[in-house]
C-alpha cells in the first residue's frame, strides 16, 4: 500500500442564519439557527391523531420542548442540551395543536389483532386515514404536517414480522384465506363476483402500518411523522414489575431529533451543505420488489433527487421485469432510464431555470449498458453525467494504534475509479465513535463517466450530513442511498395512482 494512496477528507461543514459554517448540526442550530429561507415557517402548524392517552402525551411533550431539556450527560460532549423549539428555530410552536383527532384505543386494541394481518393492519390504519382524510376534506386551510401518535401495540403487531399471540387472536371478516384472496388479487377473472374482488384488494397492501398510513395518503400530500407514545413520555408506560416497556434515547436527544425533522416537514430548511460546487445534482435510484405481486422480477423503480440544501424530490417510476434472478441485480430498460432520468431533468430545470452541470448517479449495483444508454439520451450535453456505484463493504479493514477506531474521513484509493471511504469512524468532534464494532467503509466506484474520485468521495461525505430526519452529527451512507428502502417500501405499501414528484418529506 502506498502512502499517497490513503488520505483524509476534511469533516464538511454546515451553512446555517448569517452565512455562518459549522461541522455539527446542534452547534450551528443553537448558535445561529437554521437558514434564513423565505419557506421557513413563522408557527407551527402542526395536526394530531391518536388515542386519549396518545393525545395527552403530545400536549405534554409539547410542554417540555419550549423550554430547555439537559443532556443525558453534561461530560460528554456527544450529549447536547435542549435549547427549547423557538430558541433553536426562531419559529413559534403553539402550546395546543391546530387539529386534534382521537381514535379509539378499544377499536385499535381489536383491528390490530385480527388473525388476518392484511385485514388487521388494513383495517388499523383505517382507524387513522379516515378521520385526516375528512379533516383534509372539510379544512380550507390544513395543518402543514401531522404528528401520528401510536400505541406501543401497533408498533408491536404491526410490522411485517410480528406475531400476536394465539390467545389474543380476534376473528376478522374476510370471507376467504390470504392465499386465496391474493389469488383472486392477481387472476382478476370476469367471472369472479364483484363483492370478492373487493374483499380481495386488501391483499395489495404491505403488511406494514408505517408504510401503508403514508402510502395510502400520498394523494392528499399530507405529511406525517408517526411516533410511538412510548417516545414522547417513557415514564407513563411501565410493566408490572416497574420497569419501563422501553428504553428510548433521552428526552433530549429526542427533542433534537424529533423537532428537526418536523421543522424540516414543516417546509423549514434547517441547515445545507457549505461548500457545494454550483449546478451539481445528485440523484439515488430506488428499487423495491413488489411482496404482493408473485411474478417474478415485478419491481417498482423510482429516483430521489437531491441538492445541496437537502431539498429531495421523489419520482415514482415504472413498474416492470427489472429484478434479474440470475444476476440478483435491478436493471431498467433503455426507455423506461430515459423516462425516469427525463423526470429529473425537467423538474431541476423547473427549480432553477438551467441544467445542471454535473449530474451524479448513485446505485447500489452497477449500470449496464440499456440504462446507461437511456440515462445519457435525456441529458443535455452540457451536463457531465456520472454513475456511482456505493454500497458497505468488509472486504478491508483499518486499525489505529491504541483504543480508537480509524476516524471518519478516512479514505483509500485502490484505482483512479474505486476506493474505500469511511463515513464511519471516531469523530474527534464528539470524542468518540457513535458504534460497537470496527467501522466498515463504503465501497465507491465510477462505473460510468468521468470524475474526480476525490471528488466523488468528498461529495458522498457532504451527503452523510444532510439527514433531517435526525439531528446527529452524521449519517453512515449519503441521502441519496440512505432512504432508498424506505422510499422503496412507501412507493410499493399501496397500489397508489399516478402521482406527481412529491417532496422528499412525504416519504421519511
Amino acid at each position: 500500500m502506498k502512502n499517497f494512496l490513503l488520505q483524509h477528507i476534511e469533516e464538511p461543514r454546515l451553512g446555517f442564519r448569517y452565512d455562518q459554517e459549522l461541522e455539527h448540526p446542534k452547534d450551528g442550530l443553537f448558535l445561529f439557527g437554521p437558514l434564513d429561507d423565505r419557506a421557513n415557517p413563522a408557527e407551527m402548524r402542526i395536526g394530531v391523531i391518536g388515542t386519549p392517552d396518545g393525545i395527552s402525551c403530545f400536549r405534554e411533550w409539547t410542554r417540555s420542548i419550549q423550554r430547555y431539556i439537559p443532556p443525558k450527560d453534561q461530560n460528554k460532549p456527544h450529549h447536547s442540551g435542549w435549547p427549547g423549539f423557538q430558541a433553536v428555530f426562531g419559529t413559534r410552536w403553539p402550546k395546543c395543536p391546530l387539529v386534534e383527532l382521537t381514535v379509539s384505543e378499544n377499536a385499535i386494541r381489536t383491528s390490530i389483532r385480527i388473525t388476518d394481518r392484511h385485514e388487521a393492519i388494513y383495517k388499523t390504519v383505517n382507524l387513522f386515514e379516515e378521520p385526516i382524510r375528512k379533516h383534509l376534506r372539510q379544512d380550507e386551510a390544513p395543518p402543514s404536517m401531522w404528528f401520528v401518535i401510536i400505541p406501543e401495540e401497533v408498533y408491536r403487531y404491526g410490522r411485517p414480522e410480528s406475531s400476536v399471540p394465539k390467545e389474543e387472536h380476534i376473528t376478522g371478516s374476510q370471507p376467504f384465506s390470504p392465499r386465496t384472496g391474493r389469488r383472486i388479487l392477481h387472476q382478476r377473472q370476469s367471472w369472479l363476483f364483484a363483492e370478492e374482488q373487493k374483499n380481495a384488494e386488501i391483499y395489495g397492501y404491505e403488511i406494514n402500518f408505517h408504510h401503508q398510513i403514508k402510502a395510502r395518503l400520498l394523494d392528499t400530500r399530507a405529511v406525517l411523522q408517526i411516533v410511538r407514545d412510548t417516545t414522547l413520555e417513557p415514564h407513563r408506560f411501565t410493566k408490572d414489575n416497574g420497569r419501563l416497556i422501553r428504553e428510548p434515547e433521552d428526552s433530549a436527544t429526542v427533542a433534537w431529533n424529533l423537532c428537526t425533522t418536523a421543522f424540516f416537514k414543516a417546509s423549514g430548511k434547517p441547515w445545507k451543505l457549505a461548500s457545494v460546487r454550483p449546478g451539481v445534482c445528485y440523484v439515488g435510484l430506488v428499487y423495491k420488489m413488489y411482496s404482493t405481486n408473485p411474478a417474478a422480477g415485478n419491481a417498482c423503480c423510482g429516483a430521489q433527487m437531491f441538492l445541496d440544501s437537502g431539498d429531495g424530490v421523489v419520482f415514482r417510476g415504472a413498474v416492470g421485469p427489472w429484478y434479474s434472478q440470475h444476476t440478483r441485480e435491478f436493471h431498467l430498460s433503455k426507455e423506461k432510464a430515459s423516462e425516469l432520468m427525463s423526470l429529473v431533468v425537467e423538474s431541476y430545470l423547473d427549480m432553477h431555470g438551467r441544467s445542471p452541470t454535473e449530474l451524479f448517479i448513485h446505485g447500489k449495483t452497477q449500470f449496464n449498458d440499456d440504462e446507461w444508454e437511456g440515462f445519457k439520451s435525456v441529458v443535455p450535453d452540457e451536463t457531465n453525467l456520472v454513475g456511482v456505484r456505493i454500497r458497505p463493504t468488509s472486504e478491508l479493514k483499518l486499525y489505529r494504534v491504541g483504543k480508537k477506531p480509524v476516524l471518519r474521513g478516512t479514505a483509500y484509493m485502490s484505482t483512479k475509479r474505486r476506493g474505500y471511504l469511511w463515513t464511519k469512524g471516531f469523530i474527534p468532534r464528539l470524542d468518540t465513535y457513535p458504534g460497537w464494532e470496527v467501522p466498515n467503509p463504503l465501497l465507491i466506484e465510477i462505473h460510468r463517466g468521468d470524475a474526480d474520485l476525490l471528488r466523488v468521495m468528498t461529495d458522498v461525505m457532504g451527503l452523510t450530513k444532510i439527514n433531517f430526519n435526525t439531528c446527529q452529527f452524521a449519517d453512515g451512507q449519503p441521502v441519496t442511498l440512505r432512504f432508498a428502502d424506505a422510499v422503496g417500501e412507501i412507493l410499493t405499501a399501496a397500489p397508489v395512482p399516478d402521482l406527481p414528484p412529491l417532496p422528499f418529506r412525504h416519504y421519511i
